[in-house]
């Protein structure tokens, strides 16, 4: 239930769904002349568009979450590796059988090479379909032909493709792995994501070293008009807008003990 009710309630509260929606509203009213509201859901539509897709208030928000966890030393050895998965067109790929990457594909390519760092090291690669609308190949179907394809063997994959959301990656790759005391295990996931993955993870039982990839944000940004090319803005609002949203169901769900969780537990 949790998963549907996340998934239907992203659709209407993201950005730019919520702006279409809020014109639409607007258009309505004024045909049936409430102008008053007819004019509020038009401007707070296009005040959304306008600060998401030519201020820098995506990476602002966005920036908290990718310096929460720094990148820490690399251990001098690594039992295993888990990474999350997001870092692929999985419609694409289940029409060419391929290994397309999308933004977050950074999480696949710094798997392949701490694999190579750590040639014994186990790799757990957690995601399934996690798409309410789309058809498409999960993280872990794919990942074997990359990593493949990069030289790691197949015999050092653990491939996790039930899990739908991160509260799921964690749960299952915990019954998955069984780590035992004293492992050393990283986590490999997007910057930004890595404050709720990281909480969950520690829920589930699964310690493991935050291992930060994908950043999207300098931390230099500051506040400003046309920081970034409009697309790249928009994509960075969305992704902080549900990355907060996520932290707060989170907690709110008892599924993390922290509604900003941090290094220090």
């Amino acid at each position: 239930m949790f998963y549907l009710l996340s998934k239907v309630f992203w659709f209407f509260g993201q950005p730019i769904n919520l702006a279409i929606f809020l014109l639409v509203a607007g258009l309505l009213a004024a045909l049936f002349r409430r102008r008053r509201l007819a004019a509020t859901g038009s401007v707070l539509g296009i005040a959304i568009l306008v600060l998401s897709a030519w201020t820098s208030v995506g990476a602002m928000m966005l920036n908290p979450l990718e310096e929460r966890f720094p990148k820490p030393p690399l251990p001098e050895k690594v039992d295993g590796i888990v990474v999350l998965g997001g870092g692929f067109e999985g419609a694409i790929n289940l029409a060419r059988g391929g290994y397309e990457l999308n933004s977050s594909g950074d999480r696949m390519v710094e798997t392949a090479i701490l694999a190579r760092r750590f040639p014994q090291a186990k790799i757990v690669v957690s995601g399934g379909n996690g798409s309410l609308f789309l058809d498409g190949e999960g993280d872990a179907d794919t990942a074997p032909r990359l990593l493949g394809a990069l030289g790691v063997s197949a015999d050092r994959l653990i491939l996790e493709d039930k899990s739908r959301n991160t509260y799921e990656n964690a749960v299952f790759s915990r019954k998955l792995v069984e780590p035992k005391p004293g492992e050393t295990w990283l986590l490999v996931t997007s910057a930004f994501h890595m404050p709720r993955a990281k909480a969950l993870f520690d829920k589930a039982g699964f310690a493991t070293i935050p291992w930060p990839v994908d950043y999207r944000t300098s931390g230099k940004e500051g506040v400003g008009f046309y920081r970034d090319n409009p697309m790249d803005s928009i994509q960075a609002t969305t992704i902080a807008v549900r990355e907060w949203i996520g932290l707060f169901a989170y907690r709110l769900s008892g599924k993390i003990d922290q509604f900003f969780p941090g290094p220090g537990g």
